[in-house]
């Protein structure tokens, strides 16, 4: 496939968040963002242009992503659609999986009958993970869901679910709730692999080379420094209905032409 027009929507995962932009302060890189680069170069390779679009913003709950960021999308004309959310909304206890599921459906099936092709996002397995690994019985579900509507929609499936090497603390950044560079890398180069742009074994799939192994009393440490630096901000936003996007906007809110790039 060649796309001409990439327009991303979604929250802090697709926004970035975690993988530094050092040409930008205060702004991110992320896998999506890397995806566009694979795809620029392609077209590039195929002496046709290509335009990249992110509206997504951190914190975003679904009916964000596909109310007001799909109703931005969809006039900007894409014809592929990255829409990754629902994450924020399955770590709140009460979530409604199959409520989650419907709106996800509509909003592809909207997005295809204008055109776009689409690409989902499965959640990463937090097996490893403290405090979010109480979730993983309604993200397995999730991501369940996801899989059947993209057969009933033709959607694309970012599965990163079975990256066990996203298991791996190093890919995460300090919050342990975004990736680290590595991570988001990673991420872009199994999206491109899912959208057919890359080919053969899947490398960034593997693990890391063995760490150092850390005392108890190091990860007490760690996990102590951890609840007071971000669990606890998380929480406090939590309970006055605050998120970290609340006065943000999204990064690249209109089409930019991009020229060869290889991230």
């Amino acid at each position: 496939m060649t796309w001409h027009r990439y327009v991303a929507i979604g929250d802090s995962f697709t926004e970035g968040v975690g993988d530094p932009d050092p040409a930008r302060p205060e702004s991110y890189i992320g896998w999506a963002d890397r995806l566009a680069g694979q795809l620029a170069k392609q077209n590039s390779d195929r002496r046709t242009d290509f335009d990249y679009a992110n509206l997504a913003i951190r914190g975003r709950l679904l009916a964000d992503v596909v109310g007001p960021q799909l109703d931005a999308a969809l006039p900007l004309e894409p014809d592929l659609l990255s829409m990754i959310g629902g994450g924020n909304d399955i770590l709140r206890p009460r979530a409604d999986l199959d409520d989650i599921a419907d709106r996800i459906e509509a909003a592809v099936m909207r997005a295809r009958t204008a055109g776009a092709d689409v690409l989902l996002a499965t959640l990463a397995d937090p097996a490893q993970a403290p405090v979010i690994k109480a979730a993983r019985p309604r993200i397995a579900a999730h991501n369940a869901n996801l899989w059947g509507i993209a057969q009933r929609t033709e959607a694309y499936v970012l599965d990163i679910w079975s990256m066990r090497s996203l298991r791996d603390a190093r890919m995460w950044s300090p919050d342990r709730l975004h990736l680290a560079t590595e991570g988001h890398r990673r991420v872009a180069l199994q999206a491109g692999w899912t959208l057919g742009v890359i080919e053969g074994e899947r490398e960034w799939a593997a693990a890391l080379p063995a760490g150092p192994v850390l005392s108890r009393a190091h990860i007490a440490h760690e996990n102590a420094a951890w609840a007071k630096d971000y669990l606890a901000p998380w929480v406090q936003r939590r309970l006055k209905g605050r998120s970290s996007g609340d006065d943000l906007l999204p990064k690249q809110p209109e089409p930019r032409r991009l020229t060869s790039r290889n991230d």
